[in-house]
C-alpha cells in the first residue's frame, strides 16, 4: 500500500484566514444588513494600471493573429521580461545580470518551490511572527523548523546569534504581518551571519515598494555581500495590483554556490523540469510595469493605500496606542487593548464596529496580543473604519 506524506498530519488545523471567513459568515448571516469594513486580508482593491490592461489586450490580440501568436514562453522567463528587469535593479545601483533574474506565476508560488533547492534534512529558520506559508512549507516537507521569536522590545526586528543558526533563513521586510522593515545594518548583521554560517537566506521583497524613506534597503543586493548568501523572491500583487492576474521574479545570484552547486544553474535545471513559463499574456503585461508610464501608474497606486495607511495611524496615534508598521509597509501592527488577547479583540471590532482586522496569534505565538490591520481596503472604507475606532477606543 502507498504511504501519503505523512507530514501533511503534523500541520495545524483551520487556516488563519479560513477561520477569519468563518466569523464574519457567521455574524452576517446573524447581521445580514450589515456593512463590514475588512481591512484583514491583504488583497488589493484599486484596478490594474491603465499601462498594465493596455499590455495585456494586446497580448491577446496577439494569440488571435498566426504572425504574432505565442505557444510555450522560455521555462525562466521572456528574455525581454528579464531583461527590464535586471535594468529596474541596475537603475537602483545594484549590478545583476540578465540571467540572475527567473519570472515566476507569484511569490507565494516561488516561496513552496524555492525548497526543491535545499535538501529534506536542511534546517529552516522562521522569525516570528511570520508568514504561516514559511512554516508550513516546511512542515510539509519534514524539516527541522528553528522559531526566533520578536516583539516590540526589538521591533520585532531581531538580530542573529546562536539561536538562529539554521540552513535556511527566511527574512521578510518590509515584513508580514508586523510592517517592521530592517535597516541596512540590521540586514548587514544577517548577511554577515549567513555566509560565515554557510546559510541561504530567502528574502521576501514582495512589499519593497512601499518603502519610501531612502536610507532603507528595497532589495537584499542593496548588501554587501548578499550574492553570495541571498535568494530574493518578489511579487507584481501588490506592487502593481497583480493578485489576480499572478506574476512575480526571482533573483539567484551565480555566485552564490554551496558544496560545488551553483544554485543559479539548480534553478534553472529546476524550471526547465518542473514549468513551461508564465504565459505571455501575463509576461507581457508584466513588462508594462517596468516602463516609464507604467511606473508612474503604480505609484499613483500605492499612494492611495499610504493614505490609508496615515488614515489609520493618525486615529491610532491619537489613541496612545502602540503599533509598527505603517509608513513604509501595508500593513499595521497595533497592540490589542486593555490587555485583551487577539482573537478576543478582533470580535470586539467585529461584533462592535464591524471592522475585520487579523488577529496576531494566527502569524505565531509572538503574535498574541496583537492585531494586523491591511491597508489595501477602499479609501472611503479606510475613513469610516479609522472614524469608528475612534468612536470605539476613544
Amino acid at each position: 500500500m502507498i504511504t501519503p506524506n505523512m507530514h501533511y498530519a503534523d500541520l495545524k488545523d483551520s487556516y488563519l484566514f479560513f477561520h477569519i471567513a468563518q466569523k464574519t459568515k457567521a455574524y452576517l448571516q446573524q447581521h445580514p444588513d450589515a456593512y463590514l469594513y475588512r481591512m484583514g486580508i491583504g488583497d488589493v482593491t484599486l484596478p490594474l494600471c491603465d499601462a498594465v490592461i493596455r499590455a495585456l489586450h494586446e497580448a491577446v490580440d496577439d494569440q488571435a493573429s498566426r504572425e504574432r501568436f505565442h505557444g510555450y514562453m522560455p521555462e525562466c522567463g521572456a528574455p525581454d521580461l528579464r531583461s527590464v528587469i535586471a535594468q529596474h535593479y541596475r537603475n537602483r545601483g545594484i549590478s545583476l545580470s540578465d540571467n540572475e533574474v527567473f519570472v515566476s506565476s507569484g511569490a507565494s508560488d516561488e516561496l513552496g518551490d524555492i525548497l526543491d533547492l535545499f535538501d529534506r534534512e536542511s534546517s529552516a529558520l522562521v522569525i516570528e511572527p511570520a508568514y504561516p506559508a514559511y512554516v508550513d512549507a516546511n512542515v510539509i516537507a519534514g524539516r527541522r523548523i528553528i522559531h526566533l521569536p520578536s516583539g516590540a522590545d526589538n521591533g520585532f526586528l531581531p538580530e542573529p546569534g546562536p539561536e538562529a543558526e539554521a540552513d535556511i533563513l527566511y527574512i521578510c521586510s518590509p515584513n508580514n504581518p508586523t510592517g517592521a522593515v530592517f535597516t541596512a545594518e540590521k540586514l548587514k548583521r544577517w548577511v554577515d551571519f549567513a555566509n560565515e554560517k554557510g546559510s541561504v537566506i530567502l528574502f521576501d521583497a514582495a512589499y519593497e515598494a512601499f518603502i519610501e524613506d531612502p536610507s532603507l534597503p528595497r532589495s537584499i543586493f542593496e548588501i554587501e555581500g548578499a550574492d553570495t548568501c541571498a535568494i530574493e523572491i518578489c511579487s507584481l500583487s501588490k506592487t502593481a495590483g497583480f493578485t489576480g492576474t499572478r506574476m512575480g521574479y526571482t533573483v539567484i545570484p551565480r555566485a552564490l554556490v554551496r558544496k560545488g552547486m551553483c544554485f543559479n544553474d539548480m534553478w534553472v535545471r529546476n524550471r526547465t523540469t518542473k514549468t513551461n513559463g508564465v504565459s505571455y499574456i501575463l509576461q507581457r503585461g508584466g513588462a508594462a510595469v517596468f516602463t516609464e508610464e507604467g511606473q508612474r501608474q503604480i505609484r499613483e497606486n500605492i499612494s492611495v493605500y499610504k493614505e490609508n495607511a496615515r488614515t489609520l495611524t493618525k486615529v491610532l496615534d491619537a489613541l496612545g496606542i502602540w503599533y509598527c508598521g505603517g509608513k513604509n509597509a501595508p500593513y499595521i501592527w497595533m497592540k490589542c487593548p486593555d490587555g485583551m488577547g487577539s482573537w478576543e479583540f478582533f470580535d470586539y471590532l467585529l461584533n462592535k464596529a464591524q471592522i475585520v482586522g487579523t488577529p496576531g496569534e494566527g502569524f505565531g505565538a509572538c503574535g498574541e496580543g496583537y492585531l494586523r490591520f491591511s491597508t489595501f481596503g477602499r479609501r472611503q472604507d479606510t475613513i469610516e473604519a479609522a472614524q469608528r475606532l475612534m468612536k470605539l477606543l476613544g
